[in-house]
């Protein structure tokens, strides 16, 4: 059964991917305490290129999205009642690892200071699809993502547009490439319901920052790895093709 709109708004999905950086711990020499509410302002000259507010938050935003993407991924592989739902979940593990090795590696480049936890919001989602079984865990969990990749689509597209650090485009080239990847499997679960996933896309609840915030790793805490998973035999660097019309 679909999930409804009361259930995905009472999720607060509307702002899953938002990851307000101010309360993060970043390297001194970035020269600031806290983040200004203009996106394009240079915070840091690197030898890839000028790096902006947006830049940063951009790649904090893509590591989160992997700290929860990733294991609900792996719900999905274990309790995904279709083949189609399990598909979905292996293309979710492989292309978030894929792009958290890419984060690990251009963070300490850019001294960009990564969490080691998703957000409260996105916790959450995990929780309440972990919750449930059978049809109602795929229903649940493919229009929660699937509200999510809609929404971070465009993000992805504006900072392709716009950054000039080369760095920041790499990762947002490969960003586009598994969102839209990730858009066409879980389309193929047959349990999208479009209608209620272009209202939550389109009029996300509004949510205390604390719920949109990662938040600050430990000092000295190992840095979290999502782990490869070549097994699983899928390349999300290159989209799945839609599904034949008809």
């Amino acid at each position: 059964m679909p999930i409804s709109r009361n259930t995905i708004g009472s999720l607060a999905v509307g702002g899953a991917l938002t990851a307000t950086l101010a309360a993060l711990v970043y390297p001194s020499m970035l020269g600031v305490q806290t983040t200004s509410s203009d996106p394009s302002r240079v915070i840091a000259n690197t030898q890839w290129g000028p790096l902006t507010e947006g830049d940063r938050d951009f790649v904090v935003k893509v590591r989160s999205a992997g700290l929860w993407e990733y294991p609900l991924g792996e719900l999905a592989l274990e309790k995904g009642s279709t083949p189609e739902m399990k598909e979905a979940g292996k293309h979710l593990i492989v292309g978030h690892a894929g792009l958290d090795d890419l984060c690990r590696k251009i963070a300490p480049m850019l001294n960009i200071t990564l969490p080691n936890q998703a957000t409260p919001q996105q916790q959450q989602f995990v929780a309440t699809s972990a919750a449930q079984s059978g049809r109602q865990f795929d229903s649940t969990a493919a229009n929660i993502m699937r509200v999510t990749h809609g929404q971070i689509f465009p993000t992805i597209a504006k900072i392709r547009a716009s950054t000039t650090n080369t760095l920041v485009r790499q990762l947002a080239d490969l960003a586009n490439d598994t969102v839209l990847d990730h858009i066409t499997v879980l389309e193929k679960t047959g349990v999208v319901n479009f209608d209620q996933v272009n209202f939550q896309q389109t009029t996300p609840p509004k949510l205390p920052k604390a719920q949109l915030t990662p938040p600050a790793p430990q000092p000295g805490a190992p840095m979290v790895a999502l782990t490869p998973r070549p097994d699983l035999n899928v390349n999300t660097a290159s989209p799945a093709p839609s599904p034949a019309a008809g």
